[in-house]
Parts: C-alpha cells; sequence; structure tokens
C-alpha cells in the first residue's frame, strides 16, 4: 500500500535563484513546468538555463529542506521575478517513489560494472587463468577454472577481466587537426592463442605499442569464487558473459563503482591537449547524447567526477585557393577552419590517467580526437 506524505510544506517552499552573472535564463524558457517521469535534473535545467551544468550552483533550498535535489514526477516549477528570476517548487501531497536522478544514470547500466582502467604494468601482473576443469578448452559457469598467483581465502569472491583497448599518447600527425594523436588500440581479443597472455601487436606491423601508455582498459566477463588455495588455486565460476580463456586476469570484485549521485560543475582548469579518445562498447566512428565516450585526462590531472567539458571538433586545414599563386608550383597556401562545438561531456568515472564521460546534449556527432574546452 502506498504511504501517503506531504511533500513540502507551504511555509517551506524549495526556490532557485537564477543569477545573472552565471547562469542566464533561456530566451524560450517556459514559466511553468511539470516534472515528468524519465527526467533529470541536468534536462530540467537545460529547459530554464542556458548553462545546464552550473545547476547545483542554482539549486538552493531552504534550510528547513533536508535534500533539496529530491524532486519528484508531479511536481511544478513556477518561473517567478521576486528580487531578480526565481523558481518555485509548489508543495503537494504526493506518494512516496523515486526521485529524479542528476544524470540519466539508468541509460549507463549495461557499461557501468564492465570497463576499468588501470596501469599496463599491473595487468601484466595479476593473476591469470591458467586451465579449467576435465582439460576444457574454455570456462563456462559451473564449472572450475584454476588460477596462478593468486593470494586469496576460501569464499572469497573475484572479478575475471580481460583487456579491450590500450590507451596511448601519440606525437604523429594522424590526428583530426594533424597535432599530437591521441589513440586507443583494440588488443588481440583471444588471449590463448598468444605468447604473452594478450598482444597488442597483433598486426606485427610496427605501428602498435608506440607511445605513451597511458592506460589499459580491461572488460569484467565473470565472477568466480575460491574453492581451494595454492598454485594453481581452484575457482567456480560465478556468471559470465563470454566464455573464459586461458591469460584472462582476476581482480577483487568492486561492488560500489560508481557514485549514487552525479552533480555536473565546471572544472576550475583545463588540462593540456584534453581530447576523446574511445567509445564505448560497439560504438565505431562516432557517438551522440547519453554515450559514452573515454577522455586521455583522469585524477592525476585533477579530473573528478561531474566535471563537465564542452567538446569541439578541430578545424580542418584546406587549401587558400585564393590566395595562393597558381602558376608556381609549391607556393599554395593553406588555412586552418576555425573549431567547431558538438557537445557536452560529464565525467562520471576517472581513473590515473583515463576518465568515461557520458555526451549530456550535443548538436553534431562526437568524434575520436575531438577536444575539450571549458564549458562556457
Amino acid at each position: 500500500m502506498i504511504r501517503k506524505s506531504i511533500g513540502l510544506l507551504a511555509g517551506m517552499l524549495v526556490t532557485v535563484a537564477v543569477y545573472a552573472a552565471g547562469a542566464q535564463l533561456r530566451a524560450d524558457h517556459p514559466d511553468t513546468y511539470t516534472v515528468r517521469k524519465g527526467d533529470t535534473l541536468w534536462a530540467i535545467s537545460a529547459r530554464f538555463l542556458s548553462k545546464p551544468w552550473l545547476w547545483p550552483e542554482i539549486w538552493q533550498a531552504n534550510p528547513q529542506v533536508q535534500n533539496p535535489h529530491l524532486i519528484y514526477p508531479g511536481d511544478v516549477l513556477n518561473l517567478s521575478f521576486i528580487n531578480g528570476p526565481r523558481l518555485a517548487l509548489q508543495p503537494r501531497v504526493r506518494a512516496e517513489g523515486d526521485a529524479i536522478p542528476a544524470i540519466p544514470l539508468s541509460e549507463l547500466r549495461m557499461f557501468l560494472r564492465e570497463m576499468r582502467v588501470l596501469d599496463s604494468d599491473q595487468v601484466k601482473s595479476l593473476p591469470y587463468v591458467v586451465g579449467f576443469e576435465e582439460a576444457d578448452l574454455r570456462g563456462t559457469v559451473g564449472r572450475l577454472v584454476y588460477v596462478r598467483n593468486l593470494q586469496a581465502n576460501p569464499g572469497q569472491r573475484y572479478a575475471i577481466v580481460r583487456p579491450t583497448q590500450t590507451f596511448r599518447n601519440f606525437n604523429g600527425k594522424a590526428g583530426r587537426d594533424g597535432g599530437a594523436d591521441l589513440v586507443a588500440h583494440t588488443l588481440d581479443s583471444d588471449a590463448s592463442t598468444v605468447k604473452s597472455p594478450w598482444s597488442e601487436d597483433f598486426r606485427a606491423d610496427g605501428h602498435y605499442g608506440r607511445g605513451e601508455d597511458i592506460g589499459t582498459e580491461v572488460s569484467v566477463i565473470g565472477t568466480a569464487e575460491v574453492l581451494r588455495t595454492g598454485d594453481p588455486s581452484s575457482l567456480l565460476l560465478l556468471d559470465s558473459t563470454v566464455e573464459i580463456r586461458k591469460g584472462d586476469r582476476i581482480l577483487p570484485v568492486d561492488d560500489k563503482p560508481y557514485d549514487p549521485y552525479y552533480y555536473p560543475h565546471a572544472p576550475k582548469s583545463l588540462p593540456g591537449n584534453a581530447r576523446v579518445i574511445a567509445f564505448a562498447l560497439d560504438a565505431y566512428d562516432a557517438v551522440g547524447r547519453s554515450q559514452v565516450v573515454a577522455l586521455n585526462i583522469g585524477s592525476q590531472d585533477g579530473v573528478e567526477n561531474g566535471q563537465t567539458y564542452s567538446i569541439y571538433q578541430p578545424g580542418e586545414t584546406i587549401a587558400d585557393d585564393v590566395a595562393s599563386d597558381s602558376w608556381d608550383r609549391g607556393t599554395g597556401k593553406s588555412v586552418t577552419l576555425p573549431q567547431e562545438f558538438v557537445g557536452h561531456v560529464m565525467v562520471f568515472r576517472t581513473f590515473d590517467r583515463v576518465s568515461y564521460g557520458l555526451i549530456m546534449d550535443g548538436v553534431r556527432p562526437v568524434h575520436k580526437f575531438d577536444k575539450l574546452e571549458l564549458p562556457e
């Protein structure tokens, strides 16, 4: 039975002051808005403000209200002008239920528990799968897997991971703007057929493997429980998304890898040469709103969850036919076009030198090598 409760009393209105110095009202803002199921605080703020990432600064509640971020479907926001523009949340009797989130975290569920980024040397030294029960070629749920170099106790659970790509900083000219190139190389997917547990240089063309290594991404593909210790140890495979292979690595289970709430905010500074370097899941050429990207900046650069950046596509360098001398060969002139705004990305998970971000909005597709700037 749904319990009824008084959401907010008339004398305890939640107000939102809109400061002209930072968070301007949109020209097409509504005067009244009713919160709907599926809304987020970012989306609601974007209806009223030209800079929705500033919403943590503009939602200010009376001190009697314990949590100003608990806004529910059916709540009504009214815009008024008392000592400047303000939004008032009307008090009402509501059924208890789920408050709207700050960002569409539910849209990340397929991705959230899947990826981690580790130092590449750390990945190489992790415990690894060496064999399977009754000489099986692959590990399947309900069967034993044998793991070397694991210091554990019976009953402990571990995540089984497989590398997906290595992130590298390049100083070549393959980037979209001809400058520093930041890339993510896909690793060999069959860990059991190479000398090491996995190989980056599987094409043997001398290109992969160069550049500054900033981390290896691993995908969580299963969970196992220790039955017997030793070298190798015996683990029971509890679940998996794919068959387990020799060379797959072992990590402690991370039960709470993500924050329960995310509050978008502008960063205080911009790390040098910050860019989009990879896409999550099956995206190949470009991504859009509510999709996940990898960034070449991390906690060592001062990046933290919730920081919001603007994404820009670098301008192409083209020939200037008018300024060029068509009579003299080799004297053609070129010009670099201005960079173009693409959208906004909010960081939701950080590692030492790599972060994952959610595309919050955009006016065009996001590509690899797109640049990050401070939001304006």
